[in-house]
């Protein structure tokens, strides 16, 4: 910083000084309340190049695991669903193997195992309108054809595959299609075998979706520790940015005031002249 010779008035160097000190502080002012007012450390590029960009990954990285956890929550819902109608599929099979149970019984008449066959007939229908109802955004998801992919990660190679390809028909569950159940077929419907592939489908679904849930916790841990990281790199301290502002606040005034002392300083010099 240049020094005042004191004695020449054409150019002010005091107040010069003053000034370029004030502007100093005006600027780093004005970035301390921009951070106050917007709770960023970082708000442009060159408050710190190397953590702009730094944050600017993490922020990636939080959006692209926001939106994995937003895809687990859809694999789950399609589980979900398969599950509920695998569950009800369960409950009418047991329904046929009690009728099935039932209709072998040597008191029964022609009239009541035809009863019994309609019965199960009835309750086969409503398998198949099970498996054609059951559906996830338009997609059916037990006619044995269902696998879709789902990113539940970060990178694009963490995808969780749901599938399901067994076919829960009621000629796939009873090697009778419902239409062709009667009395004749009824004690050779494969009810056993049936339930046994349901069940099974069911155990995979609840094995399937405590995976999920161990990704969804793990990925809410991931987030909220980059968070975190980038929390510390791109926000503001707030205790220490006030600080900061008030310090400068106080030198702001002292500079305006030494400022105007060195403007008016040269003044001196025109007693020499009285």
């Amino acid at each position: 910083m240049p020094l005042s010779g004191g004695g020449r008035i054409n150019t002010n160097v005091a107040a010069m000084n003053a000034l370029q000190s004030l502007n100093a502080i005006n600027r780093d002012l004005g970035m301390h309340q921009e951070r106050l007012a917007t709770g960023r450390r970082i708000n442009t590029s060159a408050d710190d190049p190397s953590g702009y960009v730094i944050s600017k990954k993490m922020e990636g990285r939080i959006r692209a695991m926001n939106s994995a956890l937003d895809t687990v929550g859809d694999a789950q819902s399609t589980y979900g669903v398969a599950e509920g109608s695998y569950q009800k599929i369960a409950d009418l099979l047991v329904q046929i193997k009690e009728k099935q149970t039932r209709f072998v019984n040597g008191a029964f008449g022609a009239d009541e195992k035809n009863a019994i066959a309609a019965e199960v007939k009835a309750l086969a229908s409503e398998i198949d309108d099970i498996v054609s109802t059951t559906k996830f955004n338009g997609v059916q998801l037990l006619d044995g054809t269902y696998s879709q992919d789902f990113q539940v990660g970060e990178a694009s190679t963490e995808v969780f595959t749901v599938s399901f390809s067994s076919s829960v028909s009621s000629a796939a569950l009873l090697s009778y299609a419902a239409g062709s159940i009667t009395s004749a077929n009824v004690s050779n419907l494969t009810v056993d075998s049936g339930l046994q592939t349901v069940n099974t489908a069911i155990g995979n679904i609840g094995a399937s979706l405590n995976r999920l849930a161990a990704k969804e916790a793990n990925l809410n841990t991931a987030i909220t520790n980059t968070t975190a990281a980038k929390s510390r790199i791109f926000d503001a301290d707030i205790a220490k940015e006030q600080i900061a502002a008030a310090k400068l606040q106080i030198l702001q005034q002292t500079s305006t005031s030494m400022l105007a002392q060195a403007n008016a300083s040269p003044q001196v010099f025109l007693s020499l002249f009285r």
